[in-house]
């Protein structure tokens, strides 16, 4: 263990010292972006995949803005979300299209139905397959979708590196359940992937599909004021994210460190990797795994 960690911080120290000192031209060596990390002195493998498609893409050419449609039984909970801080400007910029979808436009009858008891008994209603397959049919007659996704808490846990592929797609749907969930033909016919958010249940999957649509939208070209500062989040690398300090370097007797404010570039980034090598080992030695 101690020579593979000594390993790590050789080659992740080298990575922090080149990747982040200046990103777009490492993006631009494809033999050091995609043949980056020794599994052994003999071998390599690439960097994680995901960080690997935002190295070549969102650095070296320009990517077109997402649609992401979201349909939801209650799209008043996606107002907040989609418009307030970052996701606001995104849209407003015109990098991000976010499009919520009413499925009570699509309800059956006089009172616009849109869930039902379910087939052979039991507590909660289902999503009804009419309303939602008839504003899928509206959508897909309008452009391609590349992912129909549904939020449910048995989906693949969503992480960084989904975000980062997702955010390589042009048009995506987004299908929030409510109630006890969405007719079961529904996902054999139509979803192509699902995600949750966590092993737990909520009301519905509109807060869910809000947090995918914001860990997509702040990894677009133009949204963040820095175009690489989501490069350099936890799991980019699968190491978590350093500490960081802002003004007063004193405060109550607690200081910065300071290689921090020593302006010696190099040692700054050494220091930032060991220290999120240490938070990974502390917190999420999982991670390291992909090392």
């Amino acid at each position: 263990m101690g020579t593979r960690m000594t390993r790590i911080r050789r080659i992740g120290a080298d990575f922090f010292m080149n990747f982040k000192r200046n990103p777009r031209q490492f993006a631009q060596s494809a033999s050091s972006a995609f043949q980056l990390y020794p599994k052994s002195p003999d071998a390599k493998y690439s960097i994680p995949s995901g960080l690997k498609i935002l190295i070549q893409n969102n650095l070296t050419q320009k990517i077109e803005p997402v649609r992401i449609d979201i349909l939801s039984a209650v799209p008043e909970l996606l107002i907040s979300p989609l418009s307030h801080s970052i996701m606001k400007r995104a849209r407003e910029k015109g990098l991000f299209e976010v499009v919520v979808h009413n499925l009570r436009d699509y309800g059956l009858g006089r009172h616009k139905q849109l869930d039902d008891y379910q087939f052979g008994g039991g507590a909660g209603m289902v999503m009804m397959i009419e309303p939602i397959v008839a504003c899928l049919h509206k959508l897909q007659s309008e452009r391609k979708y590349d992912e129909l996704i549904y939020m449910t808490p048995d989906g693949k846990t969503f992480n960084q590196q989904t975000a980062n592929r997702l955010s390589m797609k042009k048009n995506l749907i987004i299908l929030c359940g409510h109630y006890k969930g969405i007719d079961e033909r529904i996902r054999e016919h139509f979803v192509t992937m699902e995600i949750s958010v966590g092993d737990y249940v909520l009301s519905g999957g509109e807060l869910p599909a809000a947090l995918v649509v914001d860990a997509i939208g702040r990894l677009l070209p133009g949204v963040l004021g820095d175009e690489t500062s989501a490069l350099t989040d936890s799991f980019q690398d699968n190491l978590l994210a350093p500490p960081v300090y802002t003004r007063p370097a004193d405060y109550n007797g607690w200081k910065v460190p300071e290689v921090l404010m020593s302006g010696h570039e190099a040692r700054i980034e050494e220091w930032r990797f060991e220290q999120s090598l240490q938070r990974t080992q502390e917190r999420r030695p999982d991670l390291l795994k992909e090392w």
